[in-house]
């Protein structure tokens, strides 16, 4: 029988003969379903096979061993990579399928890479051999039955015409998050694209206000999967969608291993911070590096990029749209994510579903982590990179209040409680609702210059932040808001989280009054100190507007002391950071 013939090297071609030991060739021509397999509906569509007689490679591909639940879509996807996919057969009640390309040499191509990389579905290993048919015919009679393989084809064609208009295919993907509501990660983004194959490195950025990554693969086949598998697909519901073109570069110059960039072939870089280097070296914990979040994400930006043109327009995933993994509170929790566990012998860095570090790096003994944590490094999955208290440092101690940190960090999540620290009045602690809230601060606002100094924000050891006793000293340095009205994401879905963008120059407004001319409102930026360089309301809606200020400095500082400021008797303006420019 079939399932008990043996692939020799991917090449085997005697195991689909499927078509003459199960019955399933009718006069050596037809391929119908067989009677005794009820899960064969979509075998009803008749095909037609002229019997390749030379020996030859075919432009036919026989693929065994496919997972039952498997779609004409996923087969087409195995094979895009090589060239155009002309036919495709699911024969699932015999875990089979067939895919036809334009070409023999496409059809060679892609044997000859699956013949050294093992193909999966589902995660399951499937064998691709060549067929000993040379053609699929289909039996245009049977179209209701071949709709879903008709809607595949069409799909894979649309796929191939847009990548022909955005370039040839590279090693090197150039990947946008949009509608980042919740933070992502290096290690997120290695850990969904480690599904395709081996990461090499990845280096992200922000730019035009949008978070950015350059991730490179050891070959394009693996990274056009990859692209073709992911490019519109959401990282959590509903959010965090994924544009990929390829990039301009064909190779990446990593230089730092910190949580900005990672170069997984070599371990052994520096982190970017020299005290910290030096605390590593004394360690011996050169290896540990790919596995650190620095607190504070020494080594910055990468400067040295190349400048690459805006995102094409893509396609957008359906408001509603599953992520590829789970919400980030299961994960920030301990619960264990769709996507770690295929990683649990993945040779990349990263985090397990419940903060256990997967194979391939090994966490520190306890005098080592002792030792970082003195050092100010703090280990993915240890207390401080899921909690709610965030430290910030550097601050103006002249102009910070308690209200103006309110104010700025709950552009990223509602703001609980703040402390200036009495005898550190540079210092603060800040709680949030949630960690993801203090997550999305920290990746937003860590270096941002406040009142003309540059703040450092990084996780507390704190859990919560205490209120001061009764008749100990504070001075007003300490104050709860828990009950404030001025919260942004109270509601559930909050439509919020879906405004959420870096720190810019540009302002969005809103709850204007319809009364409230822009003048006016120009004249309030004005007069409380801060130049307007342009403003726009909104063609559609002029309750909103956007105006810009001269840097992002002046923006911030006006972000603090015009939101929520009186534009009329029951009007207050609402301000946030806007992606857009005027």
């Amino acid at each position: 029988m079939l399932d008990n013939m043996v692939l020799n090297h991917g090449m085997k071609r005697g195991s689909d003969e499927l078509l003459s030991q199960s019955g399933a060739v009718s006069n050596g021509s037809v391929m119908s379903p067989q009677p005794n397999h009820s899960d064969n509906n979509n075998d009803a569509k008749k095909v037609k096979l002229d019997k390749n007689q030379n020996g030859k490679p075919s432009k036919v591909i026989h693929i065994r061993n496919i997972p039952n639940e498997v779609t004409e879509a996923e087969i087409i996807h195995l094979g895009i990579p090589f060239g155009r996919v002309t036919n495709v057969l699911v024969l699932k009640g015999k875990n089979q399928a067939f895919l036809e390309m334009a070409d023999e040499v496409a059809a060679s191509t892609m044997v000859t890479y699956f013949t050294s990389c093992m193909a999966q579905l589902r995660g399951r290993a499937v064998y691709v051999q060549f067929s000993n048919h040379k053609e699929l015919k289909t039996d245009q009679t049977h179209s209701n039955a071949n709709a879903s393989a008709q809607a595949a084809l069409q799909a894979a064609s649309a796929l191939s015409g847009q990548n022909e208009t955005q370039g040839g295919p590279n090693t090197v993907l150039r990947v946008i998050v949009e509608h980042m509501v919740y933070p992502v990660t290096l290690e997120v983004l290695c850990q969904i694209f480690t599904r395709y194959g081996k990461v090499l490195k990845i280096v992200t950025f922000t730019k035009n206000n949008t978070f950015q990554a350059l991730i490179q693969y050891p070959d394009v086949v693996t990274a056009q999967a990859a692209k073709l598998s992911l490019d519109g697909q959401n990282i959590y519901n509903s959010c965090c969608t994924l544009r990929i073109e390829y990039s301009k570069l064909t190779s990446l110059n990593v230089k730092y291993n910190n949580d900005k960039s990672r170069d997984y072939t070599n371990p052994n870089l520096p982190t970017g911070d020299p005290g910290l280097d030096a605390t590593l070296a004394g360690l011996g914990a050169g290896e540990l590096i790919p596995q650190l979040l620095i607190a504070g994400g020494g080594g910055g930006r990468h400067r040295g990029l190349a400048q690459e043109p805006g995102p094409a327009p893509g396609r957008l995933a359906p408001p509603g749209a599953p992520g590829v993994l789970a919400s980030p509170f299961a994960a920030m929790h301990g619960l264990g994510s769709p996507l770690t566990s295929p990683y649990g012998n993945s040779a990349v860095g990263g985090m397990g579903a419940a903060g256990m570090p997967l194979a391939g790096f090994q966490m520190p003994g306890a005098a080592a982590t002792t030792a970082l944590s003195a050092a100010g490094i703090r280990l993915a999955g240890t207390m401080g990179s899921a909690g709610c208290v965030l430290l910030v440092s550097n601050l103006n101690e002249e102009m910070v209040t308690p209200d103006a940190l309110f104010t700025l960090f709950g552009v990223y999540g509602d703001v609980q409680r703040v402390k200036i620290l009495y005898n550190k009045k540079d210092s603060a602690l800040i709680q949030m609702s949630e960690p993801h809230q203090a997550h999305l601060a920290m990746t937003h606002m860590d270096k941002l210059r406040v009142f003309g100094k540059q703040i450092r924000v990084m996780p507390s050891k704190h859990q919560t932040v205490q209120l001061p006793k009764e008749g100990q000293p504070d001075a007003g340095l300490t104050k709860d808001y828990s009950n404030s009205t001025l919260h942004r994401f109270k509601k559930p879905g909050s439509k919020n989280y879906q405004n959420i963008y870096p720190p810019s120059a540009t302002l969005h407004l809103s709850n204007i009054p319809p009364s409230v001319s822009e003048e006016e409102i120009k004249d309030a930026f004005t007069k409380n100190g801060f130049p307007v360089k342009a403003f726009k309301f909104f063609p559609k809606d002029r309750k909103m507007a956007l105006i810009q200020l001269p840097t992002v400095d002046d923006a911030v500082s006006a972000l603090i002391k015009m939101h929520n400021y009186q534009l009329s008797e029951s009007n207050h303006l609402r301000v946030s950071f806007s992606k857009s420019s005027i």
